[in-house]
């Protein structure tokens, strides 16, 4: 371990994003109702730029009309290239009140795009008095993003989560995909006769929990486009949570529970971390550093990975 220990993430659920158009106030009530953990209503790309005003009205006065329950609450911005997120930011902050949480910055391309909204966000918080800091949730879809990822991740303490937008990524590196994350046909292997399909979001992922977990932030994956295929959206969350992501985007109310299936550790995983940590300790009273579980070693690390397991499920439960 570096002299520098790791920083735990903020504590709180994010097994499921859901996201939903500002410029759609009709759906607000039932995202509200929604089993997701976060709550991300957009001002960005789901909304046609003759209606970005009328969204941002929707919003602010959704936030503070509609009981939003235990919900992480969040509003996208638009991306720091128009001429739109400054009015987000300060619409949002000036009337939102202070029951929001957190403001989503997409494209994010390096750390001075995250300096430029934390002054924005510092100086109307502090010109109007609001008493809960605004934090930031940064959306790495871009191909600066992925190589400036880590600076990102540690621009401002307002930060607490990353995501990967696979759709704007893919058109920023130039692939050759229409599709909005999962398998990319044209992606494979050849052995033999047999194809093996690859995983062609697997670098990027990888360097969000990498340097999430740095930082301290919530690494989160994005969104799933064929919202008719769950099968196709399980595997990649599944990956996903395999890589050390904690959560996934659901751009449709039915993704919201296959998020929180995947992403919610099993009775199964829980009961068998926990068998774990009990033949640890049984091992540390007979004063020996490892132990064995089911005909396989287990040590020190193998407690480490059971304590995120049992850690996860255990503030599920609590919230």
């Amino acid at each position: 371990m570096s002299f520098r220990i790791q920083p735990q993430p903020p504590a709180r659920p994010n097994r499921c994003q859901l996201f939903g158009p500002g410029s759609r106030p009709a759906i607000f009530e039932k995202m509200a109702g929604a089993e997701a953990d976060v709550i991300n209503l957009d001002l960005e790309d789901s909304v046609a730029p003759d209606d970005k005003a009328e969204a941002r009205k929707n919003i602010v006065q959704a936030i503070g009309d509609i009981d939003w329950g235990g919900k992480y609450l969040s509003v996208r911005i638009n991306g720091l290239d128009t001429p739109y997120w400054y009015r987000d930011v300060v619409e949002l902050l000036e009337n939102a009140g202070d029951r929001l949480d957190q403001i989503m910055i997409p494209k994010a391309g390096n750390a001075a795009d995250i300096y430029a909204v934390d002054a924005l966000v510092t100086a109307v918080e502090a010109a109007t008095g609001r008493t809960k800091p605004i934090s930031f949730e940064a959306i790495i879809e871009t191909a600066a993003g992925l190589v400036n990822v880590n600076e990102i991740a540690a621009a401002s303490p307002r930060m607490q989560a990353l995501s990967l937008g696979a759709a704007d990524y893919a058109a920023s590196m130039g692939m050759a995909t229409t599709g909005i994350g999962g398998t990319q046909e044209n992606y494979y292997m050849l052995h033999g006769d047999q194809q093996h399909w690859g995983d062609p979001w697997h670098m990027v992922s990888t360097a969000i929990v990498a340097a999430c977990r740095t930082h301290g932030l919530l690494p989160v994956d994005g969104p799933f486009g064929d919202f008719s295929d769950p099968d196709g959206y399980r595997a990649q969350a599944r990956r996903s949570a395999t890589l050390g992501m904690v959560g996934k985007w659901a751009i449709h109310p039915k993704q919201v529970a296959l998020a929180n299936e995947v992403f919610t550790p099993s009775d199964a995983a829980v009961a068998e971390a926990r068998e774990i940590l009990a033949a640890m300790e049984e091992a540390k009273a007979r004063g020996e550093g490892a132990a064995v579980y089911k005909g396989r070693l287990v040590d020190i690390a193998s407690i480490r990975q059971a304590e995120v397991i049992v850690k996860q499920a255990e503030m599920i439960a609590g919230s």
